[in-house]
């Protein structure tokens, strides 16, 4: 799928789209609309009716496991993870210097072959406003007390003045006005490392409507050497062709439904805000770069991406959850006694983050507690939960279990603080806060336990084997079983059920 109606014709066929032909208010009740379909795990919608715009809204487009996997061609979001392993390689600590060279020349050959492409002429320019008129799009006032219209899928694009590198990010975008947009690129993202180390005039592309790839690579936490079109063409499997802006010096994806280009000049900032963020909360006013409009761009009958975010569950839990898989190899490169880690959507994925690991010496939880608060984003984890290898992070039963079994909180409680997300309203100084581990690993006597740890009561495999072969014949349905452990899936509930226990 090399752009936006290509992924709708596949959301159209896999019976993934309704299409909606009643007029909608992009006031506040497509939030509505869109909000009940995802938590009801209901279809993307493509809204044919805008009052106020004559543009199509596309929305919900990822607001299920299922289309996340058919937007990035897998059958489990797990797969995806194999596209960009070499990627990763280019992380990977020496394992001896052949080593090294081989594992650096496939990741930087993966990379090299997967390089976007500039090609003179692109869709995303097929018409040009001869006035720019961001009133033409239908841009969403997602929440009632919301400063106003918000883009909220957008593909930004900047470029770094030290090393000339593009950065593309996936940061809201407030309308203030027909030309100008409000930039809220926080304080640890590229883009703001982008404006903070330049001078003067930042030129800016955002790009609205892509392949759900290019989207998605967006949103991906990449190192800031690593080209996020570059990764987006490892995963989609082909490079993504670029366009040359008309009126600023950057490229985008010349597949893309709508163009916006302009600049933000260095010194001057505009209030922004409040906004109804991921957090489920709203977001305060704050002073944040203004974009100046210079130029919009758009195909034939364009498209307008959209997407809501609000309290959890909302769509950005599978962009989400799918960075969570991806970025599981990368974790592991840092701390190879990772087994696995789950960040819960209803933590937003910041606020909480579960590792599982081979415990290996006394007070390794702990060292894995100070690693992930010193590994990129992870670092603003708020709170860290560390269980044994056999535990299914994924599975929150098994980990309260363990959490409640396990934790004397005299003596497997850490405090500590250290940078948070911006967004967390909680700490009394922004983006600086409190941080808490827990380790509910089994416990050794070199960690101060003096008694005898206990097992883990299970059946033995002989009477699970017997039983096994005789359930046919019980008439007990196996449904009753699932609801046992709700929620979970089919692998978590074999190894609640003892095949994965220690």
């Amino acid at each position: 799928m090399n752009d936006l109606r290509a992924w709708i014709e596949v959301l159209r066929r896999e019976g993934e789209l309704a299409e909606v032909t009643a007029e909608v208010d992009p006031y506040l009740e497509i939030t509505e609309i869109a909000d009940r379909t995802m938590k009801a795990g209901g279809p993307a919608l493509l809204f044919t009716n805008v009052r106020g715009s004559a543009m199509p809204l596309l929305i919900n487009q990822f607001g299920t496991e299922r289309r996340m996997c058919l937007a990035l061609g897998v059958a489990t979001l797990d797969e995806v993870r194999e596209r960009v392993s070499d990627v990763f390689e280019l992380l990977q600590p020496p394992k001896g210097l052949s080593a090294a060279l081989d594992a650096a020349a496939t990741g930087l050959r993966t990379l090299r072959d997967s390089k976007p492409k500039v090609v003179s002429s692109g869709p995303c320019q097929e018409v040009v406003m001869e006035t720019p008129d961001l009133d033409r799009l239908p841009i969403m006032t997602c929440w009632p007390d919301d400063g106003g219209p918000f883009i909220t899928l957008p593909s930004v694009i900047t470029r770094d003045v030290v090393t000339g590198g593009r950065n593309v990010g996936m940061y809201r975008l407030q309308k203030h006005s027909s030309t100008t947009l409000g930039l809220h690129w926080q304080i640890h993202k590229d883009a703001a490392a982008d404006w903070r180390e330049g001078a003067g005039r930042m030129e800016v592309a955002i790009a609205l409507g892509t392949d759900p790839i290019t989207a998605y690579a967006g949103s991906m936490p990449l190192p800031k050497h690593i080209d996020e079109f570059a990764v987006a063409g490892v995963l989609r499997g082909t490079r993504t062709e670029l366009v040359r802006c008309r009126t600023v010096d950057l490229e985008v994806p010349a597949n893309a439904e709508i163009v916006i280009e302009g600049y933000a000049e260095r010194g001057t900032l505009h209030p922004e805000g409040p906004f109804g963020d991921h957090t489920g909360y709203y977001t305060p006013v704050e002073p944040f770069p203004l974009l100046h409009v210079t130029a919009i761009t758009h195909r034939r009958d364009p498209i307008y991406p959209s997407i809501v975010v609000g309290v959890p569950p909302s769509e950005d839990v599978w962009l989400g959850k799918a960075t969570e898989r991806i970025f599981l190899p990368a974790v592991q490169m840092t701390l190879p006694e990772v087994v696995d880690y789950d960040l819960p959507a209803a933590g937003v994925f910041h606020n909480c983050c579960i590792v599982a690991i081979r415990k290996r010496f006394p007070g390794h939880a702990r060292k894995v507690m100070h690693a992930i608060w010193g590994t990129g984003l992870l670092s603003l984890t708020k709170a860290v939960v560390v269980v044994d290898e056999w535990v299914d992070v994924h599975d929150y039963t098994q980990v309260m279990w363990q959490l409640g079994a396990n934790v004397d909180p005299a003596r497997d409680v850490l405090v500590s603080s250290g940078p948070l997300d911006q967004l967390d309203h909680a700490p009394a100084i922004q983006s600086l806060g409190g941080k808490i581990g827990f380790d509910a690993t089994r416990k050794w006597p070199e960690e101060g336990y003096p008694r005898v740890w206990p097992e883990v009561a299970r059946m033995s495999a002989s009477v699970r084997e017997a039983v096994d072969e005789r359930w046919s014949a019980l008439g007990i349905r196996l449904d009753v079983v699932a609801r046992v452990d709700a929620g979970s899936s089919a692998r978590s509930r074999r190894r609640f059920f003892g095949r994965g226990s220690p």
